[in-house]
């Protein structure tokens, strides 16, 4: 498990580069989901507008303007949060100590690294519109295709996917909301079809602003939603992020981490061994050997215990030495977020050569 970079790093090179505590393993994932979604995305646009399914819309734009107070001033804005933010982890003391998500929350940062960032930003895009002036701004009509406007489906689909994931999980968790409604903030506690509704919704605003047939777009959006939660489920797997099944009482764990073949009386026995985590959860389990002709298959595949998983549930690993991420689960579990991968690639596969039908 990689609960985020910094651990693969120094298990895979060796180094420690602490600034990397910060990019969290599922968040990567994410963000390399969007990233190649979009790119499938704007090769399928690309594909019905040639068919003739979808057309362009015009625009009238002005160009040649130097750039404004208001563009310099936003960019430096952005630069400066970045700077103030993101290379701010580089100056701080103990930063692998800092729980990330209170971090960005929080008032934490480098006002020289904002300032100088913010500074940067400003002055490319007064570069990048210097090097468009025209002695006399001239009003053009552009004519702007679906694909397009790949990249602001895109944030359309992220803002409001992770607000909406965000919000029905708080209605699903009410009681805890008003315990702690400052809760609202985590970065954790995301339910998928909350962000699916609502992202829907924004999408099928764009689409009708912007004279996109909503019923294309969804077939297009057919293979390239399976590929996403694909591979959006990878940052589950590799970070461990609760995502997991029932225990499957025919492995056991190792106190350093790793399963073996258990029989019938092992689970009672950890059971009794870990009273203390089972009294916060349930024994939900079942006994599932591996069957024969899957043999080849590795015995992680049907039972894992999740060493180092971000959330730091379970028991503490013998053998771990950090401050933090040194659990693993007591008894293993079907580890689902590994069959979700396999079965959503597979769907998206067959959605694909099918995408043309």
């Amino acid at each position: 498990m990689y609960p985020n970079l910094y651990y693969v790093f120094r298990d895979w090179f060796g180094v420690e580069w602490k600034f990397l505590h910060f990019v969290n393993s599922f968040g990567f994932f994410v963000a390399i989901g969007f990233i190649v979604c979009s790119v499938v995305l704007a090769k399928e646009l690309r594909r019905k507008s040639k068919e003739g399914i979808f057309q362009p819309t015009e625009e009238t734009i002005t160009v040649g303007h130097p750039a404004s107070v208001s563009e310099l001033a936003t960019n430096f804005i952005l630069g400066f949060i970045l700077g103030y933010k993101i290379l701010g982890l580089l100056f701080l003391k103990n930063s692998l100590n800092i729980n990330p998500q209170d971090y960005i929350f929080s008032s934490q940062g480098n006002w020289l690294a904002g300032i100088a960032l913010g500074v940067i930003f400003a002055a490319m895009k007064w570069r990048e519109k210097n090097k468009q002036k025209l002695a006399k701004p001239e009003t053009r009509t552009i004519r702007v295709w679906p694909h397009d406007r790949v990249g602001e489906i895109t944030m359309i689909a992220l803002i409001f996917g992770l607000v909406g994931a965000k919000i029905f999980d708080t209605f699903e968790n009410w009681d805890s909301f008003i315990k702690d409604p400052s809760s609202i903030f985590s970065a954790s506690g995301l339910t998928f079809y909350g962000g699916l509704i609502l992202a829907g919704i924004a999408l099928w605003w764009f689409t009708r602003k912007h004279k996109i047939p909503f019923i294309h777009f969804v077939d297009v959006m057919g293979p390239v939603m399976m590929l996403a939660y694909g591979l959006g489920r990878i940052g589950c797997q590799v970070s461990g992020d609760g995502d997991w099944g029932i225990y499957n009482a025919a492995f056991k764990t190792t106190p350093n981490g790793g399963i073996l073949p258990a029989v019938q009386g092992d689970f009672e026995a950890a059971v009794n061994a870990n009273a203390e985590f089972f009294a916060r959860h349930d024994t939900h389990h079942t006994f599932f050997s591996k069957p024969g002709f899957l043999s080849f298959l590795p015995d992680w595949f049907f039972a894992y215990d999740f060493p180092h998983n971000v959330n730091e549930t379970g028991v503490r690993l013998a053998n771990c030495a950090d401050l933090q991420y040194c659990n693993h689960l007591p008894v293993p579990v079907f580890p689902t977020s590994l069959y979700e991968i396999i079965l959503c690639l597979i769907l998206f596969g067959v959605l694909w050569m099918l995408r043309k039908k």
